[in-house]
């Protein structure tokens, strides 16, 4: 969000494993946290009791590693839907930029919103394999591995299982991006001074506030979205959806009419606490990799201090910088060599 801002410093394949770098760690970490969520969506026995009993059920009936299940499928959705979101992202806001290369924040928002739409539809055969290794128990495994999953679903269930549910996240970006834009729209009535005096501390919370409203509004499209990514007659209990369903429309007036409109923000608790630990990692492990990044171009004095390196001009971008110092090297070395050469 706000807080990740870009470093010309860095070359783009450094910015991409930075963003990609961070991104792993901080699903790694607040896994469980998106387990409990998507068993709570689904509707799995587990989290029939409440936020704090499903840890203890998850860890009952399927150990620690319960709470890691389905991570290595979102930490490889994560490269591919970065690169493919930048990527789309950039285009869209090219093509709506004025003459002056200026585009409306609202636009830029829904920018984002697009450019998320086509990254999901790149990789979301993995946000299902995801889905079906969280809800089956561990222990009693249907599937096995990221490939074994994508395999079965596809030889059993046919590839439309692989995109079952999609529709939602196409409609969920809507919500997802007026959240969005309500927030930052309201900002400078929130810390009573303009955006472009906000610290770093405060674009953090600017991040985490934006997206805890975006995703609240978007949440019922994920939930149902999850329902169908888990139903499947190859795991036991369909996968334990708690309603059975012919479509998305029938599974969200099932879901209605038989647990309450409610239901709809199942395991939001989970989802809210898990933003700022989230982000905050996010943030912490980019700005280090970043600090190495920087380090190894040649830009500060160590990795773990943002002190410029003596003499160095630190608005030169770093393939720049990087024929500077070779054309200093070549200099000094050869003055060095008439130096010898007049000696003798």
């Amino acid at each position: 969000m706000a807080s990740v801002k870009k470093d010309n410093r860095l070359t783009g394949s450094q910015s991409f494993m930075c963003v990609g770098f961070a991104g792993v760690f901080s699903k790694t970490v607040t896994s469980p946290l998106e387990v409990i969520k998507i068993k709570s969506q689904v509707g799995t026995f587990h989290c029939k009791r409440g936020f704090l009993q499903s840890f203890l059920s998850v860890h009952q009936h399927e150990g620690l590693r319960g709470f890691w299940k389905g991570n290595l499928a979102s930490c490889l959705r994560l490269f591919p839907y970065t690169a493919v979101h930048l990527a789309t992202y950039k285009k869209i806001v090219h093509l709506h930029m004025d003459e002056l290369g200026f585009i409306s924040q609202w636009r830029a928002i829904l920018a984002g919103g697009l450019a998320g739409v086509v990254a999901a539809l790149a990789t979301y055969p993995l946000e299902v394999a995801e889905t079906r290794l969280i809800v089956q128990n561990c222990r009693q495994p249907t599937y096995i591995g990221v490939a074994y999953t994508l395999s079965k679903i596809y030889r059993s269930e046919g590839l439309s299982a692989l995109y079952r549910g999609f529709s939602l996240s196409f409609l969920g970006a809507f919500p997802f991006s007026v959240g969005c834009y309500a927030v930052y729209m309201n900002l400078d009535r929130l810390w009573q001074e303009p955006p472009s005096r906000f610290s770093s501390l405060q674009n953090f919370v600017n991040g985490c506030l934006a997206v805890g409203v975006a995703q609240t509004l978007s949440y019922p499209f994920e939930t149902v979205k999850r329902k169908m990514q888990a139903q499947s007659a190859r795991l036991p209990h369909y996968g334990g959806v708690d309603v059975h369903f012919s479509g998305m429309m029938d599974c969200f007036i099932q879901v209605v009419r038989n647990k309450g409109v409610l239901s709809l923000w199942n395991g939001l608790t989970a989802n809210t606490i898990k933003i700022i630990p989230y982000f905050g990692l996010l943030y912490i492990c980019f700005e280090m990799c970043k600090q190495v990044c920087l380090y190894r171009n040649g830009y500060i004095v160590s990795p773990l201090s943002y002190k410029p390196a003596p003499g160095v001009d630190q608005s030169l971008g770093p393939h720049e910088l990087e024929e500077l110092k070779r054309y200093l090297k070549n200099r000094n070395f050869g003055s060095g060599e008439s130096s010898i050469g007049n000696r003798w």
